[in-house]
């Protein structure tokens, strides 16, 4: 990459992008437990703004994954909270698996109130330019899905060793972060899947005439695969419809939570890698909602669902996959750690959200090397 193309990419993330913590927009709110990433970050809870824009550069020299936090859940829809994921789920890593190596590369900015850019009018279009870039004919984007496929595409497109590891957010954010995944990875000349982990199917075609939320993200997405044949969902356990019509309905491979436990997670892992290897299929994208985990583990989400998987069954699927096919990107959704206001509830759900993506992040380094 030229030195003009690096200034400019670099310009992009300091536009679209805020330091790890502040994609919540607050004042004194949650103070504490910023001060405690930056303290760990950073060494110091002083001009965060100007030590965070120094390690912008720093994206050059990686090679394997870095850490992208897209704290919205305005894609929710019946329990908010998930904005706080990448906060507390980084204080978590940060604590319990020090041994991680990543670049974390910051915070979407978010305007709350925002979905996608689709979605706006001219005039708030300029508001919202004017608000977040002090431009009310800034080329960037303003809500948070927007800005999200922005960010990947520039890190996808310049940096051909990196894979983001993002965390949200409710599943909304997973739209831009797989879309700009497989386009870019197709465009390389790659053949990709997704393995997607929830307790829901995620396969609306839209909500109450919202055709971007959390329960309709991966329909909108599926075109983007070669075929629908290469996507693998795991862990479904409510939902209107019987697995066969979603089967049916959209060509792609379910396996809700009793087939995991009937059949056996390592089984079951075996089998489908081999399928994506009969596919041709050379990487592939994990999207994570907590809430496939059981709810007496993981409750602090918005809609926990009893009778789930369980960690150790996610990840004997997960290390049968990357046995032979590499996972080159990733994203933890939908730990909303505030939620009911239990703290055991929360602890319990950050620890589990923080062993599997610290797996998901050792995955990516490995792929990358």
């Amino acid at each position: 990459m030229s030195d003009k193309m690096n200034d400019k990419v670099i310009k992009n993330f300091e536009s679209y992008l805020c330091p790890p913590g502040a994609g919540v927009f607050t004042v004194n709110t949650a103070k504490e437990r910023k001060d405690s990433l930056y303290q760990e970050l950073y060494g110091t809870t002083e001009n965060i703004e100007d030590i965070w824009k120094t390690t912008l550069p720093k994206i050059n020299e990686v090679k394997g994954p870095v850490l992208l936090g897209v704290c919205s859940d305005c894609g929710g829809g019946i329990q908010r909270g998930a904005n706080w994921g990448p906060l507390f789920l980084r204080n978590t890593l940060l604590k319990d698996h020090k041994q991680l190596t990543y670049h974390d590369l910051g915070d979407i900015r978010v305007i709350p109130h925002l979905l996608h850019d689709k979605y706006l009018n001219g005039k708030t279009l300029e508001s919202c330019k004017n608000a977040l870039y002090q431009n009310r004919e800034s080329e960037y984007p303003v809500s948070p899905l927007s800005i999200t496929e922005t960010c990947c595409n520039d890190i996808y497109e310049n940096y051909k060793d990196i894979g983001v590891f993002a965390i949200g957010g409710d599943h909304s954010v997973s739209y831009p972060l797989v879309r700009s995944w497989i386009r870019n990875k197709r465009k390389d000349g790659k053949k990709v899947g997704i393995i997607h982990f929830d307790a829901h199917t995620d396969l609306l075609r839209e909500r109450l005439g919202i055709d971007l939320c959390f329960g309709s993200w991966l329909t909108h997405v599926l075109d983007d695969l070669e075929s629908p044949k290469a996507c693998y969902q795991f862990g479904i356990r409510s939902s209107g419809k019987d697995r066969a019509f979603w089967e049916n309905e959209f060509g792609l491979n379910q396996y809700w939570a009793k087939d995991v436990k009937d059949e056996g997670a390592q089984e079951l892992g075996k089998r489908v890698t081999q399928e994506l290897i009969e596919q041709g299929i050379e990487e592939v994208y994990v999207s994570f909602d907590i809430d496939a985990i059981d709810s007496s583990l993981a409750p602090a989400t918005g809609t926990p669902e009893s009778e789930g998987l369980f960690p150790h069954e996610c990840l004997m699927i997960l290390k049968e996959i990357n046995s032979k096919i590499k996972i080159t990107a990733a994203d933890m959704v939908e730990i909303a750690p505030l939620v009911g206001n239990d703290k055991a509830g929360a602890e319990s759900t950050l620890q589990v959200g923080a062993s599997i993506s610290a797996y998901l992040i050792e995955a990516i380094d490995n792929a990358h090397h």
